[in-house]
Parts: C-alpha cells; structure tokens; sequence
C-alpha cells in the first residue's frame, strides 16, 4: 500500500507544477502601441488595464497570459485623436468596452519566445502572436512585449476610415511591465 501510495505520488508531481505568478506594477508599466496617421507615425498608451501574468522561461506550457484593456483610457497626446478613438467608428467603447487578450499557447523561434493568444476586440476575435522578453530580477521581472496587428481585421477605423493610405492598416502593439512574484 504505501509503495502505491509513493507511485501516485511520484506520478502527480510532473502536473503539480506551476508557473511562477507575477503582479504587474502598473506605475512603472505601460501597454502601448504605434500607428500612422497621414503619413505620420503617433504613439498611444492604455491608461487602465489588468494582466495576469504566469510565466517560468523553462516550462513555457505552464505559463499563461490574461489582459483586458479598458479601451477609453487610450491616451496619444492629441486631443482630437483621443477624442475620437472611444467613438463608434473606432473602438465603439459604448458597446465593447473592454479588450481582451490570453493566451493559447507559447512557443521558440529560435531564440525568441512567442506568445500566442486569442485577442478580442471590437467583439471580434482574431488569434494574434507576440514576441516576449523575460528577464528576472531580484525580486521580480521585467516583461517586454511586442506586435503587429491589423486593425481592419478588428473593425476599427472601419467605414469611411478604411483609408489605410490615411490611416496605417497596421498597428504595433508595445508594453513594458514591471513585475514582482506573488
């Protein structure tokens, strides 16, 4: 009985392991992004937005992301621009507030991690791939994240904001957050 006892337990250890958990510091974080428009390129940042972040660099099938965006909070230094990107024609905050990102899966390209995961924006629901850089620190990590995305394949600008000549079709997604271990 008690070599069965052993066995069981040997057998479970390989699924009791786990991700190490972070906290994300939002003071010293920032989820970001960069577009074009007219020809010039504008950078953005989330104002409001949690992420619970599991990440060991050695057992990546254990490690997991959950992002949501408050979408309003988008902030690019123009008045205009910010005024204009929680309407209808481009993120629609009335109706989708929040935007969503987890993963799905990690995976090597050479030496590079990518973070694949299912974003939702809009209501709609694309799979997007972001490079990670992970490195410890004392007490903590930094976690360095980077991407493109369409954002037609999202609908925003759609419309008479289609343009891509006018507005950029793509969207380089950027963050840089400050983590500490739970």
């Amino acid at each position: 009985m008690k070599r069965l006892a052993i066995l069981l337990l040997v057998l479970t250890l390989p699924g009791m392991a786990a991700a190490t958990g972070y906290t994300v510091q939002p003071a010293a974080s920032q989820l970001g992004f960069s577009a074009v428009f007219q020809g010039e390129s504008f950078d953005g940042h989330f104002g409001q937005w949690t992420a619970a972040i599991d990440y060991d660099p050695t057992d990546l099938a254990a490690s997991k992301f959950d992002v949501v965006v408050t979408v309003a909070s988008v902030k690019t230094g123009d008045s205009d621009r910010d005024s204009a990107l929680p309407g209808k024609a481009f993120f629609d905050v009335a109706q989708f507030p929040k935007a969503h990102f987890v993963t799905t899966g990690f995976h090597r390209n050479g030496e590079q991690v990518i973070a694949d995961g299912k974003l939702t924006l809009r209501g709609v629901s694309k799979p997007v791939s972001l490079e990670i850089t992970f490195k410890p620190q004392a007490s903590g990590a930094t976690l360095d994240v980077a991407g493109t995305l369409k954002r037609l394949d999202f609908d925003v600008g759609s419309g008479e904001y289609a343009d891509t000549s006018v507005i950029g079709a793509e969207v380089k997604i950027k963050a840089h957050l400050q983590l500490v271990a739970k």
